[in-house]
């Protein structure tokens, strides 16, 4: 499992934690561990799951990776 803190931009309020939390959660193989504003922390298969996965999710709610 690979751990990561993902850093997201545009996110301002607590529904804007519950759209990414939501997103995040439907990716088979993820487990959220923490959404906070302007950031989430999770754990994945890497052989499961891919950085497009994670990142389609992101943008589905709405959020762009920081870079």
């Amino acid at each position: 499992m690979k751990k990561q803190e993902l850093l997201i931009d545009g996110m301002s309020c607590g529904h804007c934690i519950k759209a990414l939390k939501n997103e995040l959660t439907a990716i088979q193989g993820l487990i959220v561990q923490d959404v906070q504003i302007g950031k989430a922390i999770i754990e994945y298969d890497p052989d499961t799951v891919s950085d497009e996965d994670i990142l389609h999710a992101i943008d589905e709610s709405g959020f762009r990776l920081a870079l």
